[in-house]
């Protein structure tokens, strides 16, 4: 059984209850800006262990009669083709793909506004394939000087040239699909033609981490840092907070550095800004949900670990410079951590050096750990998820689940046929091979049904695996880490 450092019941309570207050702050209307993941925050669910990953969700469902979304994309973005890494789909497409979730889900969907427009063709042609499906669309201009040249901004020539996005409820959610889309700046531009218009409406903004409330070296926020290493965040105490109150809270470089501009950005527009600081802004309220400081603390050294490899391996593969890495070293030593620290870590090299062999190994929830090693028939992952499948099921570990009968045939196809370089069999081919047996074999079946109990574990593979084999391993909700070692080509020998 995981442990549970979290409590997300109390989260969505309190966190819905604590946005009520700061919509009546500001006399009914408020703009919300909401960074990080509203679906699928897996980084918040590993190092606050009972966070839900659609937590965010089902707080904002709470307050669903009083929310209105508006989904942001930047026109330089629809420009450049800009890709999700994560999902594989244009930013285009992600922008549709978060409306549909949340129409689905009940939420009233607005309109999209299209930001740093200077004319791009693309960003045109979008703005009237998303007219042409009934979806109102506003543009929002690239301001020359932005952000700190206040005095064009806060101007008629400035957010007044933006068109003003209608609204009927007292909530805005401004999201978007990913960073740089220019969310901060739609909800100031919206503040504007609100003063303008007469209404007085307010701007927070929501993103779990940092968390302001924990210490500054807490491992729940080193782990923030350590997932934002390509982007060289840095966590900080907030000199703004503590000069006005003379508490200690918690904020990162990048809001730090921004807000004498947005304090002066609120000036322009109001004469007088309702923020002491930075932290003030926020309306987070993760931190007071945490039950048990220990397992969140463990949770995120391991995700420190995770993050590491998964740096080591863009480096590899030519995708960043070293210096992600040597950031994410750089919190090892503050966190007196190693990868050492990670015992499927352990256990998949300790394989190695035994076998000689690629290896991998599996830590499940309850701590068991599994190992396995490649061989002419099977990937080390592959067969490790035999391995580990029968061990869930209570099957012998000598049972052969798969007749070598089988596995030669779909190997003669891999080389043969498809001019395949590697003839061992992958994870998604094993999973196939499985569900063909399944119906006339009952140890196939009962291995087949013992896969969702490795949602959670932890994998470490001693080569870096192929694509399939890691979007195989994500679909069953392990965690997967790899030495930063390749082989072959196309797919891993692992």
């Amino acid at each position: 059984m995981k442990a549970i450092g979290f409590d997300n019941d109390k989260y969505v309570k309190i966190q819905s209850e604590h946005i009520r207050e700061r919509i009546s702050q500001f006399g009914g209307k408020l703009y919300m800006e909401m960074g990080g993941k509203l679906f699928d925050d897996n980084h918040a669910s590993r190092v606050l262990p009972g966070f839900k990953p659609d937590s965010k969700l089902s707080m904002l469902q709470q307050l669903s009669e009083s929310i209105e979304i508006v989904i942001v994309i930047s026109a330089e973005d629809i420009e450049s083709n800009k890709i999700r890494a994560d999902l594989g789909i244009t930013y285009e497409e992600d922008a549709l793909r978060l409306r549909n979730e949340f129409l689905n889900r009940g939420f009233k969907v607005g309109s999209m506004v299209i930001t740093h427009y200077t004319g791009q063709r693309a960003a045109d042609n979008f703005k009237m394939r998303l007219e042409r499906m009934g979806i109102k669309t506003f543009i929002h201009y690239l301001i020359e000087g932005y952000p700190h040249n206040v005095e064009l901004i806060a101007s008629d020539e400035g957010f007044g040239k933006n068109q003003f996005v209608e609204t009927e409820r007292p909530l805005v959610v401004v999201t978007a699909p990913g960073p740089g889309s220019g969310k901060m700046a739609v909800c100031l531009s919206q503040l504007y033609g609100e003063n303008k218009r007469g209404v007085r409406a307010g701007y927070a903004k929501f993103e779990t981490f940092p968390v302001w409330s924990l210490p500054l070296k807490h491992p729940v926020n080193i782990a923030y840092e350590a997932a934002t290493a390509d982007l060289n965040d840095v966590n900080m105490i907030d000199p703004f907070h503590l000069e006005a109150y003379g508490e200690v809270a918690v904020n990162y470089n990048r809001d730090i550095e921004i807000f004498p501009v947005l304090n002066a950005l609120f000036e322009g527009i109001y004469g007088t800004n309702p923020y002491k600081s930075p932290t003030d802004m926020g309306v987070n309220m993760v931190g007071f949900c945490i039950c048990d400081d220990e397992v969140c603390r463990k949770a995120s050294e391991a995700e420190i670990i995770r993050r590491y490899y998964t740096a080591t391996n863009k480096f590899a593969d030519g995708a960043c410079n070293d210096k992600e890495v040597k950031k994410i070293q750089m919190l090892f030593k503050q966190m007196k951590i190693t990868t050492a620290n990670r015992r499927c870590t352990v256990a998949a090299n300790e394989r190695k050096t035994s076998s000689g062999h690629t290896s991998a190994a599996i830590e499940l929830t309850d701590g068991t750990i599994i190992t396995s090693q490649s061989g002419s028939l099977l990937g080390c992952c592959a067969a490790l998820l035999l391995n580990v499948t029968k061990y869930l099921a209570g099957i012998d570990h000598e049972v052969k689940l798969i007749p070598q009968s089988m596995i030669e045939p779909i190997q003669k196809t891999k080389i043969e046929y498809l001019g395949g370089r590697n003839p061992r069999l992958h994870t998604d081919e094993v999973l196939v091979a499985l569900s063909v047996l399944s119906p006339h074999d009952e140890n196939c079946r009962r291995a087949l049904e013992s896969l969702p109990k490795l949602r959670g574990s932890q994998i470490h593979c001693t080569v870096m695996l192929s694509e399939i084999d890691r979007k195989i391993l994500k679909k069953l909700g392990c965690d997967l880490t790899c030495d930063p070692v390749k082989k072959g080509v196309g797919r891993s020998n692992g």
